[in-house]
């Protein structure tokens, strides 16, 4: 789960594990707007006790970052139990602005064997969420454990995140669909059909149109094993010219696709495109930083003991399972 970390900082907040119950000799809490509280359930709880233990413990109407971490203790089930909780208690967290589902790092559990929910919920509780990020796919072949998203209208998020293997092209679909006019921040991991990630370039085509998201400034579209499919439509996309930083990293970018950048709209615009872990070759990726400045460019290779540009074969993404 290369890219794959636990946060130190949340919306600009440190984060803080939450002591577990009965923990002795443990510091005073913080005050609860002062950290980004993060819950791990790392005792024999149900997630609904661990729930429960942070509603008492924590004013939770001052509370403004929330990171749910591993949320059983060894097997994981469903996220919809998650979900509902935070749904049912959405008026006890009134100045929340920025939430994490399923910070969990491969030590915990692999990416792609989280069971994920529709998180449609979320969104339509905490209407004055400016932050999101979702990390996790779920089963493909079961629609309770895998991520969903409906299209929503919510007009306070400005950052939206989603950490995939393989994210489904519902997701994506959704994600176009929504009306979502503040808009600054969306990054796509696409991952792997073999973990769920079947969106193809087609499904972009709302994100990349400049229509749907007037505020948008950033745009990742990462991860990906058609990459240089992507990059071609980046090349002639309308959003781009609204754009102050584009990421297609993490994927198998090649020289077609760079060849692509090169030869399609003007990017100078641009204060960093991002392209780290890619198949390039070394001549595309230099005149790509000449044309952008060094600064502005980062292209760090897949870490990759021998690579042939010429054999697919050599390519893969950043994070899958």
């Amino acid at each position: 789960m290369t890219d794959i970390k636990h946060p130190e900082t949340f919306h600009g907040l440190p984060v803080l594990t939450l002591p577990g119950p009965g923990a002795q000799g443990s510091d005073p809490l913080p005050a609860a707007d002062s950290v980004a509280w993060r819950l791990e359930n790392a005792w024999h709880l149900t997630f609904a006790e661990l729930w429960r233990y942070f509603l008492d413990a924590v004013d939770t109407t001052k509370v403004r970052a929330l990171l749910i971490g591993p949320w059983e203790r060894e097997d994981y089930g469903s996220f919809a139990p998650v979900v509902e909780a935070l749904a049912a208690h959405a008026d006890r967290f009134p100045a929340l602005k920025a939430l994490f589902l399923a910070d969990v790092v491969a030590e915990e559990c692999e990416l792609s064997w989280l069971e994920m929910a529709d998180i449609t919920p979320v969104l339509e509780a905490f209407g004055s969420l400016e932050e999101l990020t979702v990390r996790g796919c779920g089963d493909e072949f079961d629609d309770e454990a895998k991520l969903g998203l409906r299209p929503v209208r919510h007009t306070s998020l400005k950052r939206l995140r989603f950490e995939s293997g393989g994210l489904p092209s519902e997701v994506v679909r959704a994600v176009g669909a929504s009306e979502l006019p503040a808009l600054e921040h969306l990054e796509l991991w696409l991952g792997l059909p073999a973990f769920g990630g079947d969106a193809g370039v087609e499904d972009l085509a709302p994100l990349l149109s400049g229509a749907s998201f007037p505020a948008l400034r950033h745009l990742g579209l990462q991860n990906s094993e058609i990459q240089d499919e992507i990059a071609a439509a980046v090349a002639s996309a309308p959003v781009v010219a609204q754009l102050e930083s584009l990421s297609l990293a993490m994927g198998t970018l090649g020289d077609e696709g760079v060849e692509a950048l090169l030869s399609g709209q003007p990017l100078t615009h641009l204060t960093s495109l991002d392209l780290h872990h890619h198949f390039a070759g070394e001549a595309l990726v230099d005149r790509l930083r000449s044309l952008l400045g060094p600064d502005r460019v980062n292209c760090e290779v897949g870490e990759v003991a021998y690579w042939d540009p010429d054999d697919d074969e050599f390519r893969y993404v950043a994070v899958s399972e």
